[in-house]
């Protein structure tokens, strides 16, 4: 049953639509073309800016180009400084912050190694140290600064703010993350999955995005993520995404559900080492992966060697890259979507050697209806998903949402 809405929550909403075409205009925009690109009135844009001058979100600065007779408009603009939010990226070898401002612009960014991955306790710790350090480092005011939004792998219980059971940290069971950090920060604290934070990253950030596309994430895992009408697709859980056993290549490594070449048989981190100690690359020893920081010390060893020329090394990352393709090419079928974004900390470190083979392996690709496949790798490099986890928290609190209108039974 769809509801209806009542005027104060309207208010609200077009409170958000205006600040958010002002964000977006960058420029800055007079109030009359604010009407024009919203369908509001003249008079609901002048309350609306003068409730977002007020909240100091807005700021009025400069004059608009004259289009006729009369005093040109002044312009409004985003008054990026007034609002902060916190990204943190929780991977289990390695933790990134970064500390966005309105605009989404990173102001200061930290990364460390994840302590003690298998020992929530220990990871909580050092994840609330490095978020003061962040905010007091940065020479923020506190009271700015809207709370942290953490990203993590998944599976997750988005409402409770739980992560469940990932693959990738053991010893990690329904640890309530979001609320532990909120309680030693005194900050709000939003949880998510890491690959749908990563995609969101590119939903705040105008001119970085197309509407519709599909977002590879690489990390110590591999995930993608979907995006429809610039929303992120969740599923009914908050969990979509878990693309492991898509299979990226038919010849390529067994996988433990039996199948050839899965996603998670042939591009995580680990496989990726298996294959370049295959190939003759001589790495640093990483046991049996439950390690990390011992498989992410092997990855960096083989960048080396294909920086370094090794041509072992330059055909396993490449066809990591041609692998990114061919799961790319189903996945572009199947949605009808136009392009292919690829981003994670493990894509940023292979990119070099990945992103030609994975351009070569789309740009053959024939799409069924026609229109052209983009590809490209994620501006935000390794902070993806940091990133992300800060833009979400933005959203939430200033991004226009019509389900918000909606009455709640």
């Amino acid at each position: 049953m769809r509801r209806g809405t009542n005027l104060p929550r309207m208010g609200d909403f077009n409170q958000t639509v205006v600040l958010d075409v002002v964000r977006r205009a960058g420029g800055g925009l007079a109030r009359a073309e604010v009407a024009r690109r919203t369908g509001l009135s003249p008079q609901t844009v002048t309350n609306v800016a003068r409730r977002l001058l007020d909240l100091g979100l807005v700021v009025e600065e400069g004059e608009a180009a004259r289009t006729g007779p009369g005093r040109p408009g002044t312009l409004l603009r985003l008054e990026a400084g007034s609002r902060f939010a916190v990204g943190v990226h929780l991977d289990p070898a390695t933790m990134t912050f970064v500390l966005l401002d309105l605009s989404g612009a990173v102001v200061a960014r930290a990364q460390v190694p994840t302590p003690v991955p298998e020992d929530p306790e220990a990871v909580v710790a050092g994840l609330v140290a490095e978020i003061e350090g962040l905010i007091a480092g940065a020479g923020v005011e506190r009271d700015r600064v809207l709370g942290v939004g953490i990203a993590a792998p998944g599976p997750i219980d988005v409402a409770a703010g739980v992560v469940l059971d990932p693959p990738h940290l053991p010893g990690w069971h329904d640890v309530p993350l979001r609320d532990a950090v909120a309680e030693r920060t005194g900050l709000r604290a939003v949880l998510d999955k890491d690959v749908i934070a990563a995609a969101s990253a590119h939903l705040w950030h105008p001119g970085e995005h197309a509407s519709d596309f599909v977002f590879f994430y690489l990390g110590t895992g591999v995930a993608v993520s979907t995006v429809l009408h610039d929303e992120v697709v969740r599923g009914v859980s908050g969990n979509a995404g878990e693309s492991g056993h898509l299979t990226a290549d038919p010849e390529g490594a067994r996988c433990w559900c039996g199948r050839r070449g899965c996603l998670g048989a042939v591009l995580r981190a680990e496989a990726l080492a298996e294959q370049g100690r295959a190939a003759g690359v001589d790495l640093p020893p990483w046991g049996d992966g439950t390690d990390p920081r011992a498989v992410d010390q092997a990855i960096t060893a083989l960048c080396a060697a294909a920086d370094a020329g090794h041509p072992g090394a330059r055909e396993v990352l490449a066809l990591a890259g041609r692998r990114v393709g061919m799961a790319a090419g189903v996945l572009t079928d199947l949605l009808d979507v136009p392009a292919v974004l690829v981003g994670g900390p493990l894509w940023h470190r292979i990119a070099a050697h990945a992103a030609p083979a994975l351009e070569d392996e789309v740009a053959a690709h024939v799409v069924p209806g026609g229109h052209g496949l983009a590809v490209a790798s994620s501006a935000f490099g390794p902070q993806v998903g940091a990133v992300g986890a800060g833009c979400l928290l933005l959203a939430r609190a200033f991004a226009p949402r019509p389900s918000d209108l909606l009455l709640v039974s």
